[in-house]
């Protein structure tokens, strides 16, 4: 399938096979500075056509931190505590679906010079963009809360820090953040892929320690009926799905695809809309097997073993030593929750970044944006900290989720619109069977984040 993705992705071109630039007749307003300025086109892209592949390696597994987030793991936990491996076929298929709208972001990025908030700027009125602006700024805060919280308890678990403490110390990775970037970009890729190594390597001797059924591993990936004859496990699987493609994430991966210096004729384009397709593509499969592992060790750890009602990250911390027969297992369970805080947190903030400069081209020096999007995310999650502990923290996260599903129509439905766009992509624009299919995953994931907040609502 990559390599269908790939070449379709690239296969638009001037009729003649020329060199010429992608028109760009189609936008309303002015350019104005591009994303991320201070980075953009800063990682050359010369030599040797696997030496330009490895160039775009990197962007990809910022995007994918998105996908093994905190606000992941309730959902991973619940899913397979209750009904074991079964569930192990939707988080395949919402990889599936996340692949194909992140090769539309890369898409988007390398045709137009746009990141997804400069395209809905120019591309719609400014009462329109505004409303967008708002709408994604609150997706930002929510997704930044569930950062920050999840952060916070892997801290209490692993160093007994109170929450309301670990809560503030999430601060400090604003530093971190200027410090790599002011490093270059790549240091920043850097951090992000070594924390994920150790999250990965955590979750391999957990269940090492848990011993899964791999036969019935193997069959969780297959379809079963059951799915829609069972509402509990039908709900899961929304869930699992819902929570995959997160708005922040198609802002920041249409903007840190531009940190390459691809150049700016039709081929060169061409080229780094398929290098940049199997960056994403393989960093999202990464993200697969651990969001699949999570799933696996709570299959192998909890199901197995009764523990049918395991959702609360705490819950699952506490319950590993006596069901694996080891202290190390809940330590290594505590390190991963805390690495994949710690990443979601810096890839948050940078979205908030990208989606304030992009919306409303106003621009703030990036300590001060970042601190004031930090800031709006720590001040409710230690109020509610302070005052209703661990529960309050839940039930907090739980709204950030609901918020997120709100705001997803407004970032999907944009980016199919412009991608399949001439008149906004030039010969670049999306092949149809590419539109068609990321419709369809548009439709399936509004419809279904719809129904977690109707379902909320109702109680």
């Amino acid at each position: 399938m990559l390599r269908d993705v790939s070449h379709d992705l690239g296969a638009a071109g001037t009729p003649d096979g020329s060199a010429t630039p992608a028109p760009e007749a189609g936008w309303r307003r002015g350019r104005g500075l591009p994303s991320l300025s201070e980075v953009n086109a800063s990682i050359p892209v010369a030599g040797k056509p696997w030496r330009r592949l490895m160039a775009f390696l990197g962007p990809g597994y910022l995007v994918a931190v998105g996908y093994m987030d905190p606000g992941n793991w309730a959902t991973s936990l619940a899913g397979g505590s209750k009904f074991g491996y079964a569930l192990l076929f939707i988080a395949l298929l919402s990889n599936i679906m996340a692949i194909l709208l992140q090769a539309l972001c890369a898409r988007l990025a390398v045709a137009t010079g746009r990141d997804l908030a400069q395209a809905c700027r120019d591309a719609y009125p400014r009462p329109v963009g505004w409303a967008l602006w708002v709408l994604a700024e609150l997706a930002i805060v929510a997704t930044d809360l569930a950062e920050v919280i999840g952060t916070a308890i892997g801290l209490n678990l692993l160093f007994g820090i109170p929450l309301e403490i670990g809560v503030v110390i999430t601060a400090l990775d604003v530093f971190l953040i200027l410090y790599l970037q002011n490093k270059g970009f790549r240091w920043i890729e850097a951090m992000v892929v070594a924390l994920i190594g150790v999250i990965a390597a955590c979750f391999l001797v957990q269940i090492a320690m848990a011993d899964p059924d791999w036969g019935e591993v193997i069959r969780g990936f297959a379809p079963t009926t059951e799915l829609v004859r069972n509402p509990d496990m039908l709900y899961l699987a929304l869930g699992i799905i819902g929570a995959t493609v997160m708005p922040h994430n198609l802002f920041l991966h249409s903007s840190i695809v531009q940190t390459r210096a691809y150049g700016h004729t039709i081929p060169e384009k061409r080229e780094a809309i398929r290098f940049a397709t199997i960056d994403s593509t393989i960093a999202l499969l990464f993200a697969l097997s651990i969001n699949a592992s999570i799933l696996i060790l709570a299959a192998a750890a909890f199901h197995k073993s009764g523990n049918t009602g395991v959702e609360e990250l705490g819950q699952a911390h506490t319950l590993l030593t006596p069901l694996l027969g080891s202290a190390l297992a809940p330590t290594l369970f505590a390190i991963a929750l805390l690495c994949c805080g710690l990443n979601s947190t810096v890839t948050a903030t940078m979205a908030g970044q990208i989606v304030m400069e992009g919306f409303i081209d106003f621009r703030l020096p990036p300590w001060l944006r970042r601190l004031i999007t930090r800031g709006l995310a720590i001040l409710p999650a230690a109020a509610v900290t302070i005052a209703y502990g661990e529960s309050g923290t839940a039930k907090l996260l739980i709204l950030s989720q609901v918020i997120l599903g709100l705001q997803l129509p407004f970032a999907i439905v944009p980016l199919v619109l412009i991608t399949a766009s001439r008149e906004k992509m030039g010969v670049l624009v999306s092949p149809r069977w590419l539109t068609a299919a990321s419709a369809v995953i548009a439709a399936v994931i509004v419809a279904l984040n719809v129904k977690v907040v109707a379902d909320f609502v109702a109680g």
